[in-house]
């Protein structure tokens, strides 16, 4: 049996009887570290251990090295093993060895102590009972602190290291937050404790490995987050809120949905990153106050949009997450669509076509419609055949003019801007954004005619359709 007992945060007054006992009484008895307040104890008292301060040494990081301290207790299977503090208290090689033992069928028995979380709050003197979050320093990018609560973090055992985590919790902190800096928490002759500001704390020269942090609850954040969010609308949709916002409705935002749709198009089309950064959040709050007035109705919350979204990501992308191989975008395209006809228990391609939205602008419609039409293989062999298809939608047209049969011209024009929409998909160009760029140069041509119609000594409505045409052809000149 493998036995892993707990030295305590570092006073020997913390040691259990216990764990004195099955030190003593082991053949074989391994420390995971000799930096520790009370190795000196256990050799004054005749207990023999190797320590695993090699591996740090020749390990290239903390993961490697817990790794193999894990895979050496395993392989000794008969033997105790002893870790800082609690063992099951932020001791990544003791999760590690509990692992390959049950995979082993090899039992562990676990001799608990105090840990330095217990030993930190009580120098502290907090309640823990209010709520903290414990994050590993080296781990910041994974595990976010939680600035709405007190956040512990510890492995800052260094200097260096405290630097590293000042610049993450930078992020979520003012400058100015206050930082309890403790080292050796309840070792009496070695304590110490320090309220800095967050910019100070790799200033102090007494971090070591026995070092922690403990960050009390922000009153000021320096950002706020996706549940700020949530809160701000929830707030405002109630009796203490906004008059404006209570009586919002699904259907009364659905202009300033559409509204805020092509202002994030302008800004991507725009290149204007600050404005896109802004239209996104416009875009976002549409969801949350969509998602509130649900939740206020009963019928979803926002979370049930999260976790929705989650998992259609993960089910579309079995290629990602699955056993589905796709080496290139059309494969990938391919699986969505499947998936995609699963998930909504389509049965057939023409009921698929029929889900696209009707409210979608006609254009985008139209190319969707061709794109699911092709997936089965009715499409043109090449773009010479759309081409056809268009001067055939042409002459069409013509002739219904001519033949003054005005009753079919509108079906007409939309063969016409349907065949074209087929034109533009061959090519791989977007119809909805030809037709936008189209018309702004329309716009900013007219406009040029409109500023040097004093060439002519005229206002613009006075030029003559020539005089307009050879302004029109020089505007051409100043294009790009």
């Amino acid at each position: 049996m493998i036995k892993i007992v707990g030295l305590g945060p570092g006073s020997i007054d913390d040691l259990t009887l216990k764990t004195i006992e099955t030190l003593k009484n082991a053949d074989k008895v391994f420390l995971r570290t000799h930096k520790h307040p009370n190795v000196n104890y256990l050799k004054e008292i005749g207990i023999k251990f190797e320590t695993f301060d090699k591996y740090y040494d020749e390990g290239n990081d903390f993961d490697e090295v817990y790794e193999k301290i894990a895979k050496k207790i395993i392989e000794e299977k008969e033997c105790v093993y002893g870790v800082p503090g609690h063992p099951l208290v932020a001791e990544k090689s003791v999760e590690l060895i509990l692992k390959y033992a049950k995979d082993k069928n090899i039992d562990v028995e676990i001799v608990p102590a105090l840990s330095f979380i217990d030993a930190l709050f009580n120098s502290l003197k907090i309640d823990p009972s209010n709520g903290f979050k414990l994050i590993d320093g080296l781990m910041l990018e994974e595990h976010k602190p939680d600035p709405k609560t007190s956040n512990v973090i510890t492995q800052v055992y260094s200097r260096f290291i405290a630097g590293e985590v000042k610049i993450k919790l930078m992020e979520y902190y003012d400058d100015e937050q206050e930082v309890y800096v403790v080292r050796a928490a309840g070792v009496k002759e070695l304590e110490r404790i320090e309220k800095v500001k967050l910019y100070e704390i790799d200033r102090l020269d007494f971090i070591d490995y026995l070092t922690t942090l403990y960050i009390p609850p922000a009153k000021n954040k320096k950002r706020k987050d996706f549940n700020d969010l949530v809160d701000i609308v929830e707030f405002l949709r109630s009796p203490k809120g906004c008059p404006w916002d209570r009586e919002q409705t699904h259907e009364s935002l659905k202009r300033y949905l559409l509204e805020e749709c092509y202002e994030i198009i302008e800004a991507i089309d725009e290149k204007d990153y600050e404005g896109l950064c802004e239209e996104l959040g416009d875009m976002l709050l549409h969801v949350v106050f969509h998602s509130q007035i649900a939740k206020e109705n009963e019928y979803f919350e926002i979370w049930d949009v999260v976790d929705g979204i989650a998992n259609k990501m993960i089910i579309r992308h079995p290629h990602v997450f699955g056993g589905a191989k796709a080496k290139t975008p059309e494969d990938v395209m391919e699986i969505w669509e499947k998936n995609k006809m699963k998930e909504k228990g389509v049965k057939n391609y023409t009921e698929n076509i029929k889900k696209i939205p009707k409210t979608l602008p006609a254009l985008m419609r139209s190319l969707k419609i061709q794109e699911k039409a092709a997936e089965v293989g009715f499409d043109w062999d090449d773009v010479e055949g759309a081409i056809d298809k268009v001067k055939e939608e042409l002459n069409e047209l013509l002739e219904v003019y001519k033949s003054q049969k005005n009753g079919k011209i509108l079906e007409e024009i939309g063969d016409l801007l349907f065949a074209v929409v087929n034109v533009a998909r061959f090519l791989g160009v977007e119809p909805e954004t030809a037709l936008t760029k189209t018309a702004n140069k329309f716009i900013n041509r007219f406009e040029y005619i409109e500023k040097n119609s004093h060439k002519f000594n005229k206002r613009i409505e006075e030029l003559t359709l020539e005089e307009m045409d050879k302004l029109w052809e020089e505007s051409k000149k100043f294009e790009e």
